[in-house]
């Protein structure tokens, strides 16, 4: 099973979300674009947080200093990104791929990251949080999907619960929560392989 986890907008728990995903599966992981780097390394982050023996790690395609949008970060290096670059590591394992921000992140001037999961053709796992304004954000996004036909495993809902927001989520879409992962106090492997225990893929 190959996913890729794609987040409703920044700061909404994609990187752990990611981790329970791959932890779950076993599967291996991959983000293709980071920027922020270093320090920001969110292959590092989820391989700290797994504890199976099987995953493995594929390297990013491009790493980026500014912690900015891809075709920013990438600008400010004097950097062009080649979307033809964006090719899927090759492995007999499931394959995590967790996108740079949200699905309409421009990765270069013309291409998106919706654009690069169309191209991908893999279901997508959505992460949502609760924050005024995240219905519209997360149904705008499944919208988005929809309307490019791409198939949709669910969402996965990270923070404290807002029941009155996820009945209007789950209802309006008619997408299974995979998992709700609660703000933890401190991540280890053991509380991912919790979360990866109740996911329900």
């Amino acid at each position: 099973m190959h996913l890729i986890v794609a987040g409703i907008g920044t700061e909404v728990g994609k990187t752990v979300a990611s981790a329970v995903v791959v932890e779950a599966l076993q599967a291996d992981y991959w983000k293709p674009i980071q920027s922020g780097y270093p320090p920001d390394s969110d292959t590092n982050t989820v391989r700290s947080l797994i504890s199976n023996p099987r995953s493995q790690f594929h390297a990013e395609t491009y790493l980026l200093r500014e912690p900015l949008s891809p075709h920013a970060a990438a600008a400010a290096e004097g950097i062009t990104i080649d979307p033809a670059r964006l090719v899927a590591p090759q492995t007999t394992n499931s394959l995590v791929v967790e996108l740079a921000g949200g699905l309409m992140v421009p990765i270069t001037d013309t291409y998106l990251n919706i654009d690069f999961v169309a191209q991908l053709g893999w279901p997508v796992i959505l992460v949502t949080r609760n924050y005024l304004g995240s219905i519209n954000h997360t149904l705008l996004s499944v919208e988005a999907l929809r309307r490019r036909n791409i198939p949709i495993q669910g969402l996965i809902i990270n923070g404290p619960s807002v029941p009155a927001t996820e009945s209007v989520l789950l209802s309006y879409t008619g997408l299974p929560c995979l998992v709700r992962i609660q703000d933890e106090p401190l991540l280890t492997p053991t509380v991912v392989k919790r979360y990866a225990q109740f996911l329900n893929l």
